[in-house]
């Protein structure tokens, strides 16, 4: 799954609870399933921040 398509599953989900468009018995679903989403999304989020800063890295050692 990439970033993209977990940020918009996880709008929904809190678009969903926000507007109570769920019941009482989805919550408990729906909260799990919006923490598997987040972490993803960190991890992704820690993946690119890793590669830029190692692209940076490769482009200082370049220059100098």
């Amino acid at each position: 799954m990439n970033y993209t398509i977990a940020f918009e599953e996880l709008q929904k989900i809190v678009t969903e609870i926000e507007q109570g468009a769920i019941t009482v018995d989805e919550l408990s679903q729906k909260v799990k399933r919006a923490s598997e989403l987040i972490k993803t999304c960190k991890a992704k989020l820690a993946a690119t921040e890793e590669d830029v800063n190692q692209i940076l890295k490769e482009l200082n050692d370049h220059q100098e």
